[in-house]
């Protein structure tokens, strides 16, 4: 069972507020500290927490000023900030929630209030990530989606124009896989992508390797510093481990299937772009189907 609790990151230039805070929250989340607006920022930046509780009657930089510039930080964009002051008329609330400010506690502290509006806020935020994992999970697979692919894609394009590193990209489909669909029907053919799906993700070593399903048949591996002779040895053990492996059937029949994969791999720079990229590893795909299927072709 997952235990890691959620963090909070704790801003205020007085010692006694944040030891007060500290003493509340201590208990139920993983707690962060800064005494100023800039050391706030670089926090943030640091540790991504949950959830910020920011004072905003600070030297040099107040909660208004480090709200905006926190919210630029890549990361933080979304993180709920509760402000914490004694500034406590309705003019000064109104313009801390109209700066994007989650909500607002006034001091002195009432520990049950604390505890209870930062409550409500993390429990927000546990909502929206399980929405959101949601929205980038394939749920029949239980592989990454589509959109989960192009964020994931990008992130390692850019890592490997900055590191001038190889990166690789397999495009996977499935062989006659209508012919399933039609004769044995779709329950079968989703129990076929499900054991698949388990295939690709036993085939993948490396903690950085990552499949998802691009649509229907098809899916997707990048594996990110790797050349094209690494990514054609991932490539031919996928392809013999879905060849060897019968598949669970519906109706004790044995159904075995076979995989045609495209491989493509460069160390990309400015000059090349994605969608290049993904095309020239389908245009392989399309190479192995037509020279019989069952093979494993590579971009020229």
């Amino acid at each position: 069972m997952d235990t890691k609790k959620n963090s909070i990151l704790i801003v205020d230039d007085e010692n006694a507020n944040i030891m007060l805070l500290t003493n509340i929250l201590e208990k139920d989340y993983l707690i962060y500290t800064a005494k100023n607006g800039n050391e706030a920022i670089a926090k943030a930046k640091e540790v991504k927490p949950d959830l910020i509780l920011l004072d905003i009657i600070m030297p040099e930089m107040d909660g208004y000023e480090t709200l905006a510039e926190i919210k630029k930080t890549e990361g933080n964009q979304n993180t709920p900030i509760i402000f914490i002051s004694g500034l406590d008329s309705d003019e000064d609330e109104e313009k801390g929630l109209l700066l994007d400010a989650a909500d607002y506690i006034t001091k002195p502290f009432s520990r049950i209030v604390v505890k209870l509006r930062v409550r409500n806020q993390m429990q927000i935020v546990t909502q929206l990530r399980t929405i959101e994992h949601l929205s980038m999970i394939d749920q029949l697979t239980n592989l990454p989606n589509r959109r989960s692919l192009d964020e994931r894609l990008k992130i390692e394009w850019k890592l490997a124009i900055r590191e001038q590193t190889p990166i690789s990209l397999l495009i996977m489909d499935l062989d006659k896989f209508k012919n399933i669909n039609d004769v044995c029907g779709h329950l079968q053919g989703d129990i076929i992508l499900q054991k698949v799906a388990e295939i690709f993700k036993d085939s993948l070593k490396r903690p950085g390797d990552f499949v998802a399903r691009w649509g229907g048949e098809e899916f997707v591996t990048i594996l990110p510093n790797t050349s094209l002779d690494g990514a054609m040895e991932i490539a031919e053990r996928i392809r013999l481990n879905v060849e060897n492996t019968l598949m669970p059937s519906i109706d004790s029949s044995e159904i075995k299937i076979t995989i045609s994969i495209g491989v493509n791999s460069v160390i990309p720079t400015l000059n090349n772009f994605i969608n290049s990229f993904l095309s020239n590893a389908d245009k392989a795909l399309y190479a192995a189907k037509d020279a019989g299927r069952n093979k494993v072709v590579c971009h020229n």
